[in-house]
């Protein structure tokens, strides 16, 4: 079993520094890998929680991220592509991955925050066709010299983006997400799982799912990553044991605070008990 840190750039630390310096923290600890949390604006339940305190961009962070670590791999949980453009975050992951030395692992998602969206201006309802249409331009840009693609919201031909990224044939792409959409996306799309929250019965239940829907589009020889989310609470070695017979291949863990004190507590006695460097 691996083990991942996600920080708390979601929750309102003022000094970003800290936040970094918690990465550089697990990394000596011993952790498996960094993630960082995506959204754009305060509002909705990410309003309730911070008011007017901050939540650190997930892409710049990283960055920093990748010039103070070494080997650690460093991951976005998720990145919600309605609110981007792939062509623009084809090029900022590609020069991620060499900048990286080639640590990166692509974290997407569909979003679940409606006022978020309005407030950017993208179509709520039609965010899942859209971020499979997302995925597929990602794809062809990053693997065909002359990219094409003609579909809802795209259209172009002979497209030419460099660089492209360091991991051939490219970063993998996990896509969060627990209901039957997210994990189709998986199966046709993706090269990973990073769902939130669930127990290893309901892992063991969906992966049944995914594997299905990959045979059925012809994936038939795919080693999914399945990189379960959720609290420090409550994992102990019995916990860990059920997700590993269960299929994870990583637990990515986090506190749900940004008290920067008990989450190095935290880190360090987790890494006390169940991580071997």
């Amino acid at each position: 079993m691996r083990f991942g840190f996600t920080l708390p750039n979601n929750f309102g630390v003022t000094d970003p520094h800290e936040v970094v310096g918690l990465g550089i923290e697990a990394e000596q600890l011993g952790f498996d890998s960094l993630w960082v949390n995506h959204h754009v604006i305060n509002v909705g339940y990410v309003h309730d929680r911070l008011g007017q305190a901050p939540y650190h961009d997930a892409l710049v962070i990283l960055t920093w991220l990748a010039a103070k670590t070494g080997d650690i791999t460093l991951g976005t949980s998720v990145l919600v592509m309605p609110y981007l453009h792939p062509m623009i975050l084809a090029k900022e992951i590609s020069t991620l991955d060499h900048l990286s030395g080639g640590r990166l692992t692509l974290g997407l998602g569909v979003g679940s925050l409606p006022e978020e969206n309005l407030i950017l201006g993208s179509d709520y309802d039609s965010r899942g066709e859209y971020s499979n249409e997302f995925i597929e331009v990602l794809l062809r840009l990053w693997t065909q010299n002359e990219a094409s693609f003609d579909g809802q919201h795209w259209q172009f031909q002979a497209v030419v983006t460099s660089p492209k990224p360091l991991q051939q044939p490219h970063p993998p792409i996990v896509i969060g997400g627990n209901r039957p959409p997210a994990l189709r996306r998986v199966a046709r799309l993706g090269n990973g799982w990073h769902p939130m929250g669930i127990s290893p019965s309901g892992v063991a239940e969906r992966l049944r799912f995914i594997h299905d829907e990959a045979e059925a589009v012809g994936r038939t020889n795919t080693s999914f990553l399945v990189q379960v989310r959720r609290d420090f609470d409550g994992v102990d070695a019995e916990l860990i044991k059920a997700y590993e017979e269960a299929g994870v291949t990583d637990l990515v863990l986090s506190c749900n605070t940004g008290d920067i004190q008990l989450i190095s507590e935290t880190l360090n006695s987790f890494a006390a008990s169940y991580i071997q460097l």
